[in-house]
């Protein structure tokens, strides 16, 4: 399929003849490399909005503690590389060189890996073009040592260009989360994302709607123009926001916000049913 959509119509003297770009023959091995790695994970989930600021992070962290508290294994992966955010909402401040295979950091059940495991990016931010971007996450995902897995949770970086061009093109995933808040700006940039997912082949689980007000709008509005489904809302609340500052995940805190997750996360598990 892959060296199908490669094919290109090249003129040739007064004959036009298709031919295949060699690069795609690169792609299709790294992605059968990848496939091979990641063998022993059952499903790989993206959660991903084309905005930043919605919560993106906020949300995968919590729905993959909430499926470790579910009794899975469960990896989080930080795919905003040049701009991490994962250690600071789990309180993770060692950094140290990278030695291969990457070793995840287990985080109270959970393992994780970052590039801010290996930089300092407050002190030397990660100032990179987006074929070194490109470059780390593959080695992330053809280096790193997950071990077996139920559920491989990734938590996206903002935008519609090379980190997630990648993981659409390198991994097979099981579907993507979609975060939206409930303004309409914000609920236009994230069917974007989704329908960048679509045109490459990536399957949409649902919405989740976060700093919500409780009624959805933002998600509903979301999941009817990519015809998906709306998983749920999170709330608006400040302890929520105290919680994840002081680097403490509020599903393992706070009863009222961990029900909302299971809520959100038992509908992702069922393929948004």
């Amino acid at each position: 399929m892959e060296e199908e959509k490669a094919k290109q119509e090249v003129q040739i003297g007064n004959s036009k003849v298709n031919v295949v770009h060699p690069s795609i023959f690169n792609v299709v091995k790294q992605r059968q490399r990848i496939k091979e790695k990641l063998s022993g994970i059952k499903h790989k989930i993206g959660v991903y909005s084309a905005k930043g600021g919605v919560g993106k992070t906020t949300v995968a962290v919590n729905i993959a503690f909430t499926l470790k508290d579910m009794g899975y294994k469960v990896g989080l992966l930080d795919a905003d590389i040049d701009c991490p955010n994962l250690h600071l909402f789990l309180n993770i401040k060692d950094a140290g060189e990278p030695e291969y295979p990457l070793k995840p950091l287990e985080k109270e059940g959970v393992k994780v890996i970052s590039t801010a495991m290996f930089v300092d990016e407050a002190k030397r931010p990660i100032i990179w073009r987006g074929p070194m971007v490109a470059k780390m996450l593959s080695e992330f995902l053809e280096m790193t040592e997950w071990g077996n897995l139920d559920y491989l949770v990734i938590d996206c970086s903002p935008g519609t260009s090379d980190s997630n061009l990648s993981i659409m093109q390198l991994l097979e995933l099981d579907g993507y989360v979609i975060v939206t808040t409930p303004q309409h700006i914000a609920a236009t940039n994230a069917i974007r994302s989704g329908m960048m997912a679509k045109r490459l082949g990536a399957p949409i689980i649902g919405v989740v709607e976060n700093m919500s007000d409780g009624e959805g709008r933002g998600a509903k509005e979301v999941a009817e123009a990519l015809m998906c489904d709306y998983l749920g809302t999170v709330k608006s609340d400040g302890k929520f926001n105290a919680m994840s500052d002081s680097g403490r995940v509020p599903v393992s805190e706070d009863s009222e916000i961990k029900e909302e997750f299971i809520r959100i996360t038992k509908k992702l598990v069922s393929g948004g049913d």
